[in-house]
């Protein structure tokens, strides 16, 4: 870091302001940290509000102590209005950097305050028009309209009429990358309950955000904690401690396979040929649940499902599962004739035998296979569906319902159905 910081400290005033104003250069503020304060504060004065959030959110304590008291009083009050807003708000991303008139200018008197301010606003390209008395928004015009009308024109005969797309500060960036999407906007107005306007989030923020959303999401998926840090910088501890507690949990509940093991270890010493097919059971079981939890979590995050849509989902998925779970148990159930086919003729290949002979009890062997793999993979399939509402529920992430924690839990159940069937159709 100090040097990173003896390197910052040596390039030109411009071109370090460019350097931390993008959200990509990692521990910026580690190395703002290691400057001077003569050189610190200019810096973090020159960055758009949303940077200067997101560096403050990265500082020390000490850090701060030391920084804060040299910026300018703007900037401290830009921090203490946004520092109220939660990180993944649209209130903790936005800027106060934006274009706003008053409803009774003209369009050459915005063209001239846009050649005057416009250098430091985070985007000019939309406009938005207050009311003088109480700074509400009123409309939104893009700088095109601007330019394409008579400069007498007053700013609320341009665009249309209708009234402007925003959010409240709390709403989460997702659900505003959401609306910028839907509505093709490069920026989202970002308003009080009384709708005075407080700042804007930008495509451009939304974007960043959104790849910390799905990194921190993939993550989760693959059973495992957010890492905030890039794969090279992260400390062995830090990626034991963030990789270690869901291995625990995750091997404590696989501990329950054996537990089942166990318990149905009389049947399997009866037909040892059972525990040949037992990773195909609980594989197949494990995926189709893995696929439905996927397909869930990202309908959840796009809004096409409601906890209330749970039924509907149940109502899909039985048959779904049914119809997958036939399919699986029909290629095992050939699988299983084939090789015993290819054992009774004594064919070889290369020298080796091909097929395996499972006793004379064969076909009841391949029936309980096919009908395992339906229970199972219809289970997986509803298990999968429905952890993810269940953890929605609770407030929780649904991406913490990731693919191994769906497996584990399919794991035990899929041997208890398969040992089950077995019990009814081969050992009985």
């Amino acid at each position: 870091m100090e040097a990173a910081g003896r390197v910052v400290s040596a390039l030109p005033f411009e071109l370090a302001v460019q350097l931390f104003d993008e959200p990509e250069l990692g521990r910026r503020g580690e190395i703002v940290e290691q400057l001077s304060v003569a050189v610190a504060a200019p810096l973090v004065d020159a960055l758009s509000a949303d940077q200067q959030v997101e560096l403050y959110r990265e500082w020390s304590p000490e850090g701060r102590t030391k920084l804060l008291p040299f910026l300018q009083a703007a900037t401290r009050e830009t921090l203490r209005a946004l520092m109220n807003y939660p990180p993944a708000s649209a209130g903790g991303i936005m800027t106060t950097e934006y274009v706003g008139i008053p409803a009774t200018w003209t369009a050459d008197a915005v063209k001239r305050y846009i050649a005057e301010v416009g250098e430091a606003k985070e985007t000019v390209y939309a406009i938005y028009i207050l009311d003088p008395a109480e700074n509400t928004l009123q409309r939104v015009i893009s700088l095109r309209e601007v330019m394409l009308v008579p400069g007498s024109t007053v700013v609320t005969e341009i665009g249309d009429d209708r009234a402007p797309i925003s959010v409240d500060p709390l709403v989460d960036r997702e659900d505003a990358a959401r609306l910028i999407s839907k509505y093709n906007l490069l920026a989202l107005p970002v308003v009080d309950d009384h709708r005075r306007m407080l700042g804007i989030v930008t495509v451009d923020d939304i974007i960043d955000a959104l790849v910390s959303e799905q990194t921190e999401d993939v993550q989760k998926l693959g059973g495992m904690a957010a890492i905030d840090e890039s794969y090279l910088q992260i400390t062995p501890l830090e990626m034991l401690r963030k990789r270690g507690g869901w291995l625990a949990i995750l091997f404590v509940g696989e501990t329950l396979t054996a537990q089942a093991m166990g318990y149905f270890q009389h049947e399997i010493e009866r037909a040892v040929v059972l525990s040949l097919f037992i990773p195909l059971i609980i594989s197949s079981g494990g995926n189709s649940g893995s696929q439905s939890t996927s397909l869930i979590i990202r309908a959840l995050a796009l809004n096409e499902l409601s906890l209330r849509d749970w039924w509907r989902v149940v109502i899909r998925e039985i048959p779904t599962g049914l119809a997958l779970g036939t399919m699986l148990g029909a290629i095992g159930f050939c699988r299983i004739l084939l090789w015993q086919f290819f054992s009774m003729k004594h064919w070889t290949l290369f020298g080796a035998a091909l097929g395996q002979n499972y006793g004379p009890h064969y076909m009841t062997v391949a029936l309980t296979v096919f009908t395992s793999l339906i229970g199972v993979v219809t289970f997986g399939s509803l298990a999968g569906s429905m952890l993810p509402f269940i953890l929605r529920r609770f407030k929780l992430d649904p991406a913490s319902a990731s693919a191994p924690f769906v497996a584990t839990l399919v794991d035990v159940t899929g041997l208890v159905i398969y040992f089950a069937v077995a019990s009814v159709l081969l050992l009985r």
